[in-house]
């Protein structure tokens, strides 16, 4: 009996430690920074951007790059995956832009030459600046959010609280706690998160035209999330599944011009 005692102490200070680990470390695994150092657009191949320091309301400094949209064509808002930084999603950049749409894509504080320390109010904070450089230079009625991953959080918050053309989401989720339940079943996550995006409480307040994408291979965010958080949305609104596709290859199988279909079919 004293032998299982200590057995069952063992494991429950093993668990305890899990937990106080999992509590402290948990802003390294939603925002798994790749890099501090900043590219320009012209170092990254893509001379069409232009790169501008925005000043959020709390006084950090941001980093968008912005290409100009050609007349009458709509501006994306791009809100990247959590592991993203802006020099890496180039060439999705130029898929973005080829049809003459312009781009504001954002680099959250703390990645690739954006200051501060990430996390979910800073983003927000961050989301907001951007959207205010975008708003001073085209009408409210261009601009669609399109978040990727972690960045449909931060498209969806954007979404409830200014008005845009179009809301644009990829591989989306209800919550961080739901993603992490999957993946951390054995942990209380739900009561250990700082930074829960509880995109579901959001998306009922979104009233612009939604498009949700996802894939029915993901293993990151599985598909149920996506389509849990599609049915509280608001209409009109469109799923778009694609049945080889996994988290980060949506691109392969259509994701761009689907959402480029979407958004071209929208009153501007």
């Amino acid at each position: 009996m004293t032998f299982l005692k200590w057995i069952v102490a063992l494991a429950a200070l093993g668990y305890l430690a899990a937990l106080v680990a999992m509590f402290f470390a948990q802003r390294s695994f939603v925002f798994p920074v790749p890099t501090t150092t900043r590219t320009s657009p012209v170092a990254a191949r893509f001379p069409e951007a232009e790169e501008h320091v925005l000043t959020t309301v709390d006084g950090a400094r941001v980093i968008v790059w912005h290409v100009a949209a050609r007349a009458g064509h709509p501006v994306v808002l791009y809100f990247p995956g959590n592991g993203d930084i802006l020099a890496g999603c180039v060439g999705r950049f130029r898929e973005l832009i080829a049809d003459g749409s312009g781009l504001v894509a954002l680099s959250y504080r703390g990645y690739a030459g954006s200051n501060g320390r990430p996390s979910e109010p800073a983003l927000l904070r961050d989301a907001a600046a951007a959207y205010a450089f975008a708003a001073a230079l085209y009408p409210a009625d261009r601009l669609v959010a399109w978040g990727f991953s972690l960045g449909t959080g931060v498209a969806v918050s954007l979404a409830a609280d200014h008005p845009l053309r179009g809301l644009v989401l990829e591989a989306p989720y209800t919550s961080i706690a739901d993603v992490a339940a999957v993946h951390f079943s054995w942990l209380p996550v739900r009561y250990l998160l700082k930074d829960g995006f509880y995109s579901d409480r959001r998306i009922v307040r979104v009233a612009t035209p939604l498009l949700v994408m996802h894939g029915e291979r993901d293993r990151t965010i599985p598909i149920a999330l996506g389509e849990r958080l599609f049915a509280l949305g608001r209409e009109p609104k469109q799923f778009v599944r694609f049945p080889e596709g996994g988290h980060d290859d949506l691109a392969n199988y259509g994701a761009i011009e689907t959402a480029r279909h979407f958004v071209g079919a929208l009153k501007g």
